[in-house]
């Protein structure tokens, strides 16, 4: 949270500032007038632009007066005045929540794979299962669904094909990895382009689009107080289930048992294979939940979905306090890790940087954030 709370106030000082345009709707019943430097007044319209000194709007005998010299303008047909105001480039509103909802769809996947780097294991094949969840979750709401479809069917159905797609690609991936013996680096980096290669198979590179309104802007792209928060709120929620579940349930302690010792772990009579088959279970069914959020927000699926979320999957995690060795590692820091690496983006865009640096400075952070876990094991006191 200190590094979350530092960067933003470097990228609030050194972002600057920038002019944003507001809208100020005026009722149908208020009158305007335009008034001219000669003191005369007339109806919008009646004399070119650049003869208007400024407006004056009346109703309900409370008169407010918008200069244009200030930058207010007049769109009669929308009944509507514009003006322009600075803000902070960082801290504008709009921004804030953009980060945040960024944030969110890497974050409800980053709490899965905490489960699953506590373990010390690692998932390669998350990006391309939110991507496959996402095509047959949007197969489902267009070609099932009616566009006027009610939230009642279209959020179950939308939530569902994608949550269920996710949690068979995560099964699959557990029972492959616990039944075959081999390390989950090797069968997860099979099944992350196996994956990716069934997305542009069965979409044959097109994007599937077209969805119930009630399932996008009806609800997970619904405006509250001019924002978008949904996506923000299931990573709440996300996140505060997991915290729970690794802090105060069975299977979170034994997830760090496994973790910490797993021979240890098998001699003490946990199911370490049970175990691994649920928690990778758990971080598809994540992803797939993360991949009906996307749709809701953008009401599309692409076949790039997803492409290299696997690399700031990880890096949230690992930044978030995850350790590569297991046996450590939270919920919490998932969602504040997902955050740290939406706000390097977003400083990147706000700091003009070229974008095509965007991995190698992930990259850097990756080997930073491992560097400093190592250390901390070495220099800990023992015992």
């Amino acid at each position: 949270m200190l590094v979350i709370m530092l960067m933003g106030t470097l990228l609030a000082v050194l972002g600057g500032t920038k002019q944003k345009q507001f809208r100020i709707d005026i009722s149908s019943e208020a009158k305007v007038v335009e008034f001219y430097a000669d003191t005369s007044e007339g109806t919008p319209g009646d004399r070119p632009l650049p003869q208007v000194s400024g407006w004056r709007v009346t109703e309900n005998d409370n008169t407010i007066t918008y200069d244009r010299g200030e930058g207010f303008s007049y769109n009669a047909g929308q009944h509507a005045f514009f003006g322009k105001t600075v803000v902070n480039k960082f801290l504008d509103k709009e921004n804030l929540v953009l980060v945040a909802k960024d944030a969110s769809f890497i974050a409800i996947m980053a709490v899965g794979m905490t489960a699953v780097i506590i373990l010390a294991g690692i998932d390669l094949s998350v990006g391309s299962i939110y991507g496959l969840s996402a095509l047959f979750g949007a197969m489902a709401l267009n070609g099932w669904l009616d566009p006027g479809t009610s939230a009642l069917l279209s959020i179950p159905v939308g939530v569902g094909i994608c949550c269920f797609v996710g949690a068979l690609c995560g099964a699959a991936n557990g029972i492959m990895i616990v039944g075959l013996r081999v390390h989950p680096f090797v069968i997860t980096l099979g099944t992350m382009a196996a994956y990716r290669g069934v997305i542009f198979v069965v979409s044959k590179g097109q994007s599937v689009g077209q969805f119930p309104s009630s399932f996008t802007s009806g609800f997970f792209k619904a405006e509250i107080a001019g924002v978008y928060p949904v996506p923000v709120i299931v990573m709440l929620l996300v996140g505060a289930v997991g915290v729970f579940l690794l802090a105060k349930t069975v299977v979170g302690r034994q997830v760090y048992a496994i973790g910490g010792n797993e021979t240890a772990a098998k001699y003490a009579g946990i199911p370490v294979g049970r175990v691994k088959f649920v928690v990778y279970t758990l971080l598809g069914l994540l992803a797939g939940l993360s991949a009906a959020v996307y749709l809701g927000y953008l009401g599309a699926a692409e076949p790039n979905a997803g492409m290299t979320y696997e690399l700031k999957v990880i890096a949230a995690t690992v930044i978030g306090g995850a350790s590569l060795m297991g046996g450590r590692g939270s919920a919490l820091g998932a969602v504040l890790g997902a955050i740290v690496i939406q706000l390097i983006d977003n400083g990147m865009i706000i700091l003009g940087v070229d974008q095509s640096y965007n991995q190698i400075v992930m990259g850097v952070a990756i080997i930073i954030a491992v560097v400093i876990d190592q250390a901390k094991t070495r220099f800990a006191p023992k015992g």
